[in-house]
C-alpha cells in the first residue's frame, strides 16, 4: 500500500514543462514572464554591472559612467553601517554585530537552546553595550552618536529578547481567572495595539521629557528601546494568547491529574504546545519588529535608513540614492529572509505528525 501510495504520488505531480505549458492560460503566463525578462533583464545588467562604478572608490569613478556607482557603496559602507559613530572608534561597532550576528547564528541550533543561552545574550548584550558606549578603558561616546546596523540589531535583540516572556506573561495573564489581573493585561495589551508605534514613539520623544524630571529621564535611544519593547510584548502576547487557545481542554485536565502546579503545566505541558502552534505568527512579528526598527529615524536616532541619508549630504557625490537604498534593503532582506529560513526549518522539525 506504502509503494501504490508513493507511485501515485508521483505520477499525480505535474512535472515542470506541465506547469509552465500545460494549459493556455500557463503558456500565456509563461510567455508574458519571458518577454518581461527579455525586456528588463538587459538594460538591468548594463546598469548594474557593465556600465557600472566599483574601482576606484572616488567620485570621479561614477562620473566618467553611465550605471551604478557601487564606488560610493564602497567608499561610504562604514558610514552606512555604522552612521555618525566616531570615525576612529568604529571598529567597536563592528565588533558589536559581529558578536551579535554570531551569536544569533548559534543560537538556531536547537542544541544550543540551554540555560547557559541565556547567560551568553546577557553577557554578549552587557558587552556590546560597554564598547558601544565606552568607559572602563574605552573613550566614552554618547548614545546620540550611535548609528546603522549596530543600533538596529541591539534594538531588534532586546525588544524580541524581553517581549517574549513578557508577552507570554501577558497572555497567560488574560487567560487567569483573577479579574484584576485580567483586566490589567486585556486593558495593556488593547492599548498598546491601538496605538501606531510611531504614536509610542513619539510619545517616548517628546511627551516624556514634559512629563518626568530631568534627573530621571532615559536618554533618547533607551526610551525608543522601551517603546519597541512594549510594543513587541502587546503583539507577542496576542499570538501566544491563540497558541493557548488551540490547545485542547484534555491537555490541562490531564496536567491537572497528574497534580502537576499552575506553572509546572503550563512550562511542561502548555506552553510548549502553544508556541509550535504559532511558530509562522511569531516569525511574521518578529520580521515586523526587524523592518520597524527602521521608524526610530523619526525621533531622531541614526539607524540604517538615516546612516544612509548622511552619506548621501556628502556634496563631492553624485548622490547615488539608488545604489544606497538597495544595500541597505540587503541587509534588512538578509535579516529578515535568515529568520524566516530559521523559523520555516524550526516548524518542519517540530511538526506532529498526523498519521
Amino acid at each position: 500500500m506504502m509503494a501504490r501510495a508513493r507511485i501515485v504520488t508521483m505520477a499525480g505531480t505535474p512535472s515542470l514543462a506541465r506547469r509552465l505549458v500545460g494549459s493556455p492560460g500557463n503558456a500565456l503566463i509563461t510567455l508574458l514572464l519571458a518577454a518581461s525578462m527579455v525586456v528588463i533583464l538587459p538594460p538591468l545588467v548594463r546598469w548594474a554591472i557593465t556600465d557600472a562604478a566599483l574601482f576606484p572608490a572616488v567620485p570621479e569613478s561614477c562620473r566618467a559612467v553611465s550605471g551604478a556607482c557601487w564606488s560610493f557603496i564602497v567608499a561610504k559602507h562604514s558610514q552606512i553601517l555604522f552612521g555618525i559613530y566616531p570615525d576612529a572608534q568604529r571598529w567597536r561597532p563592528l565588533v558589536v554585530c559581529v558578536i551579535l550576528l554570531g551569536l544569533l547564528v548559534f543560537s538556531v541550533r536547537p542544541r544550543a537552546w540551554q540555560p547557559r543561552l541565556a547567560i551568553a545574550w546577557f553577557a554578549a548584550l552587557g558587552l556590546s553595550w560597554w564598547l558601544m558606549a565606552g568607559g572602563a578603558g574605552l573613550v566614552p561616546v554618547g548614545s546620540d552618536l550611535w548609528g546603522g546596523l549596530p543600533v538596529t540589531l541591539i534594538l531588534t535583540v532586546v525588544a524580541i529578547g524581553l517581549g517574549f516572556p513578557t508577552g507570554v506573561l501577558l497572555a497567560l495573564a488574560r487567560r487567569s481567572t483573577l479579574p484584576v489581573i485580567r483586566l490589567l493585561a486585556t486593558l495593556f495589551i488593547e492599548t498598546t495595539r491601538a496605538l501606531p508605534l510611531l504614536s509610542i514613539l513619539f510619545i517616548a520623544s517628546i511627551m516624556l521629557p514634559l512629563l518626568l524630571p530631568e534627573e530621571i529621564l532615559p536618554d533618547k535611544f533607551f526610551r525608543a528601546l522601551i517603546a519597541l519593547y512594549l510594543f513587541a510584548s502587546a503583539y507577542l502576547a496576542e499570538v501566544v494568547r491563540g497558541g493557548l487557545q488551540a490547545i485542547p481542554r484534555g491537555q490541562y485536565e490531564a496536567g491537572e491529574a497528574l497534580g502537576l502546579p499552575y506553572w509546572q503545566l503550563h512550562l511542561k505541558i502548555i506552553l510548549p504546545q502553544a508556541i509550535v502552534v504559532v511558530i509562522p505568527a511569531l516569525t511574521n512579528t518578529v520580521i515586523v519588529m526587524i523592518k520597524n526598527t527602521s521608524l526610530v529615524l523619526v525621533v531622531g536616532l541614526f539607524d540604517l535608513i538615516s546612516s544612509g541619508k548622511a552619506a548621501l549630504a556628502d556634496p563631492a557625490w553624485s548622490s547615488p540614492s539608488i545604489e544606497t537604498y538597495l544595500f541597505i534593503t540587503l541587509i534588512y532582506f538578509l535579516l529578515c529572509f535568515g529568520f524566516s529560513r530559521f523559523a520555516d526549518r524550526l516548524e518542519r522539525r517540530t511538526k506532529v505528525p498526523t498519521k
